[in-house]
């Protein structure tokens, strides 16, 4: 057998030497975390045998603090691309046991060629984040590697997916890179996203928190809204992102991924007939509506723990992927909030740019009042779902189950903002406000003169929800399409998603909108 080259041997040897990442003390600290490494993370997310490195050999080139003496390959993450259930994909993933994933000019440099490459190539781009940060012995030339990254994210944004992977920690001026990608994946117990420290937090405000309290996952999750994922483990994170692909497409001018359905079409679900209670301030849970209707009950939901009152995600119909926002009427009787607005309004947004169908169950009673409600400007905020949805000109179909009253009639996809079709379940009101609400107003000097006030209002609630809390009203003036029995709601979704499968609309020429941010 032929000696091996020598070039070639020292080759092998440079690359067995980046594999080993900041040495094996430092490897097993990170797994008796309950973490896993780099690497280890790629082969999981990736396809097996799918992944490429690039930059193995990168190095850092600062001088200062002794750092000259310590130089190892890779400099702390390691790119490259590969494949997703045979999708390509280009990905960058931190290594905590190299200087602590700390970013440098050149680790900065890692990341932003595999975004080009991703932004160039139509690709969706997955970053793992594990870092404590900018290298602080490159001062601002660090900083500046941030920088750069954050404007390709911002370049990269509705061109193609990106998704954020939390798996440690996230702090400072780090968290922007997340907080621009479309999803962000963290982990319970391991991972943290804060702008600030719980040792700063305590020195200028005196609040004493941990570093879960002040930016775990289930905070992001419940609280803050920052987090569309929270799980368990690393490994329910990696397979959340492979889920989450799945619906997905590559970039903005391709359509999303379809599989051909096992669930049959014309499938009707008579349970649908009775699932909206006969008293109207009587709750039920959407979701069931969802599943009942969606191919074989599949709903991939995002955000579940934040603003429950709103329910948004990604499943199939037909076999092709759609998107989903509607009311949950188990939480705040499905009221909008701020919160839900913001959340509703930055879906709807991903959804259009990647060409993302948009289905809309409608059972809204209005906006939250309240002075928090008002003093924290649901009025900017409120205008929020209103501006996505008029904006939006992706297919676009409405199902009002029961109540849709208000400017919550307006703002949730009506024909008025360019729905491309409403339909209505003969349980649905739609009426400037409830029946309650319009008798006291509409018959406030009768019911004071009256012998008997409850009865009188009875009498004419019943009257004007016979008059006007129905569809058919609507349904008269054409702003709903057709009054279908909700048992028929599958099948006529997904014909109506087939008609329109060719649509084409456009907003005028413009740099782009104001959205009141």
């Amino acid at each position: 057998m032929p000696k091996d080259n020598p070039k070639i041997e020292h080759l092998r040897h440079l690359r067995e030497q980046a594999k080993l990442g900041g040495g094996e003390r430092r490897v097993k600290v990170q797994h008796d975390k309950g973490k896993l490494t780099a690497r280890e993370r790629l082969d999981l997310l990736l396809d097996k045998g799918s992944f490429r490195e690039l930059d193995m050999f990168v190095t850092h080139r600062s001088h200062d603090f002794g750092l000259e003496k310590n130089r190892p390959l890779g400099d702390g993450v390691v790119t490259g691309y590969g494949t997703i259930d045979g999708r390509p994909v280009l990905v960058y993933s931190q290594d905590f046991t190299v200087f602590g994933g700390s970013l440098s000019e050149a680790h900065a440099e890692k990341i932003i060629k595999v975004m080009e490459m991703a932004m160039k190539n139509g690709t969706p781009i997955i970053g793992i984040n594990d870092s404590g940060g900018a290298r602080i012995q490159e001062g601002v030339v660090s900083l500046g590697g941030y920088a750069d990254i954050f404007l390709r994210n911002v370049l990269a944004s509705g061109v193609i997916p990106q998704i954020s992977l939390i798996m440690g920690p996230c702090a400072g001026g780090a968290v922007y890179s997340p907080a621009i990608t479309d999803f962000i994946v963290m982990v319970k117990d391991t991972s943290y996203m804060f702008i600030t420290g719980p040792e700063v937090v305590k020195a200028v405000t005196h609040e004493d928190v941990t570093f879960d309290e002040l930016g775990g996952a289930w905070v992001h999750a419940t609280r803050s809204g920052v987090a569309h994922f929270a799980v368990d483990t690393e490994e329910d994170a990696i397979y959340t992102v492979q889920k989450l692909l799945s619906y997905i497409p590559q970039n903005n001018l391709e359509e999303p991924p379809s599989v051909t359905p096992k669930d049959d079409p014309m499938r009707m679900d008579e349970e649908l007939d009775d699932i909206v209670p006969d008293n109207p301030n009587k709750p039920y849970d959407m979701k069931e509506v969802i599943q009942h209707i969606v191919d074989d009950g599949e709903f991939f939901e995002v955000m579940p723990h934040w603003a429950q009152n709103i329910i948004i995600g990604f499943t199939r119909l037909g076999g092709h992927s759609v998107g989903v926002v509607a009311q949950q009427p188990a939480v705040l009787a499905g009221v909008l909030d701020i919160n839900a607005s913001v959340k509703a309004a930055r879906f709807i947004r991903f959804c259009d740019a990647f060409n993302i169908p948009l289905i809309v169950f409608e059972d809204v009673p209005g906006y939250m009042p309240g002075v928090a409600q008002e003093h924290g400007g649901i009025i900017r905020h409120g205008a929020k779902i209103l501006y996505a949805f008029a904006e939006a000109t992706v297919p676009k179909i409405t199902v009002i189950t029961r109540k849709s009253y208000g400017g919550a009639y307006c703002v949730t996809n009506s024909r008025h903002i360019r729905a491309d079709l409403v339909f209505a379940w003969p349980t649905a009101e739609i009426a400037v406000m409830g029946p309650d609400g319009a008798v006291k107003i509409i018959y406030k000097r009768q019911l004071a003169a009256a012998e008997d006030p409850d009865a009188l209002k009875q009498k004419l609630v019943e009257e004007y929800r016979e008059k006007l809390a129905n569809p058919y009203v609507a349904a008269s003036r054409g702003f709903v399409d057709d009054v279908i029995e909700p048992h028929t709601t599958r099948p006529r979704l997904i014909n109506a998603l087939e008609m329109l499968r060719n649509k084409r609309d456009t907003n005028p020429p413009k740099k782009h909108g104001n959205i009141p941010l």
